[in-house]
């Protein structure tokens, strides 16, 4: 096949879950297929990162975009002054001419067998047809995700623009699922979603391809028969995550405000590791006493491996659960809200604990604090699930399946297609 693949940005560094679902799919789809891959890159960009990534794609090509901050006050200040945008936030600031321009150009050069389109901002900028199947590879439901902002919002005003950050995302997401030939969904949970959210607008029914893990690169430390170092005594915390996604820094302004002060109030020894890219100011405050910020590392995995209990105390859902199975595949107890491991194929008490509520998550960590016993439990049939079922060359096998079928599929009638477009739009 040839393949062209429409993204937001270059995937190195691999410092987020999405990255690293794409980065792990494509590196599988290279051996066998011809990838062309468009996105932004800011102009400081070093010329490594773009290089680096003919490891998983035949051709690269950048249009040069800004750099935009971000975190929740720049949302909230960049938010209210788009508020007549027809568009969502998220949305409108990856709206480029350039962009579209590139694209047309590589969709008259050359023929492709399948466009894929990788999260839902790129649709932005697609031409009103298209010469060849279009595939949306969803790694969320976005409109829920902004819902759930809204839900946990206790200021009238940031509720006021959550709200309506919803509403214009879904009339974007029910129009652009439209546009589509196939959707290729994260979980069974998202593709129910999506069909329970806009039934009138998918051209067929959406295909699941999972969340996988690299389960040689992140595996136990002494090896495969063992769960790693003994953390028996530990009382180390530790949460990994793009710290510049609002979902991941609600999740540890949750977690240090209503969670921790439970855990150290029955054992002061309880340290909490935040990990990963690009803290906001919200998120630095947190560092002190009982927590630890570090910023971007270059490997994740030392942390992860001194950590007795793995926690995701995620209030707004979304996105692949990437770091879930990254820490199963370690051998690590997780402790999840049910939203944090939405969509995954996992059972509370056998391969990880869910828990909702302050008080029964803080009771679940100190559980498996305590009980090393059923800790190892957890933790060796954490590692047994991912290595059996979600390897990335078992779920890159799943992906290329779906783009065959979808290329050789017989097109959507184009009149259809806009009958859709425009029911979605009067919805």
């Amino acid at each position: 096949m040839r393949v062209l693949w429409l993204k937001s940005d270059l995937l190195l560094p691999l410092d987020s879950g999405g990255k690293l679902r794409t980065w792990h799919l494509l590196r599988q789809l290279a051996r066998h297929h011809e990838i062309t891959y468009l996105a932004f890159a800011e102009a400081r960009t070093p010329r490594a990162l773009i290089d680096g990534m003919t490891e998983v794609a035949s051709h690269v090509e950048t249009v040069p975009r800004a750099p935009r901050p971000k975190g929740s006050l720049r949302f909230y200040a960049d938010a209210a002054a788009h508020a007549l945008d027809r568009l969502p936030y998220a949305v409108g600031t990856y709206r480029s001419h350039a962009y579209r321009r590139r694209l047309n150009a590589l969709l008259a050069r050359k023929r492709f067998d399948v466009l894929v389109c990788d999260f839902l901002v790129p649709a932005v900028n697609l031409p009103d047809a298209l010469p060849c199947p279009a595939v949306l590879f969803t790694h969320n439901v976005e409109s829920e995700i902004w819902r759930r902002h809204a839900d946990t919002q206790t200021v009238a005003l940031r509720r006021m623009l959550f709200r309506a950050q919803h509403k214009k995302m879904q009339r974007f997401e029910a129009r652009a699922l439209a546009r589509f030939d196939g959707v290729l969904a994260v979980s069974d949970a998202d593709r129910l979603a999506f069909g329970r959210l806009y039934p009138h607008a998918l051209a067929r029914p959406i295909q699941v391809v999972s969340t996988g893990v690299d389960t040689e690169y992140f595996a136990p430390a002494v090896g495969p028969a063992d769960t790693g170092a003994d953390t028996s005594q530990s009382r180390e915390l530790i949460f990994t995550g793009s710290m510049d996604w609002l979902p991941n820094e609600d999740a540890m302004l949750y977690f240090a405000r209503e969670i921790l002060p439970v855990l150290r109030a029955e054992d002061p020894r309880v340290h909490l590791s935040i990990v990963g890219r690009a803290p906001t100011p919200a998120v630095r405050k947190l560092a002190g006493d009982g927590v630890t910020v570090t910023g971007r590392v270059d490997d994740v995995r030392p942390f992860m491996r001194d950590a007795a209990v793995y926690v995701v105390p995620l209030r707004i859902g979304g996105g692949t659960r990437l770091k879930i199975f990254e820490a199963m595949a370690m051998g690590k107890a997780v402790v999840s809200t049910v939203i944090g491991a939405e969509g995954l194929p996992v059972t509370s008490d056998e391969q990880l604990v869910l828990a909702d509520g302050p008080v029964e998550f803080a009771r679940s960590v100190l559980d498996l604090l305590r009980n090393r016993d059923r800790r190892r439990r957890l933790e060796r049939a954490a590692r047994a699930l991912v290595l059996d079922r979600f390897d990335w060359s078992v779920v890159a096998r799943e992906l290329e399946d779906a783009l065959l079928g979808l290329a050789r599929a017989p097109r959507q009638d184009a009149e259809l297609s806009q009958s859709r477009v425009a029911e979605c739009v009067l919805k």
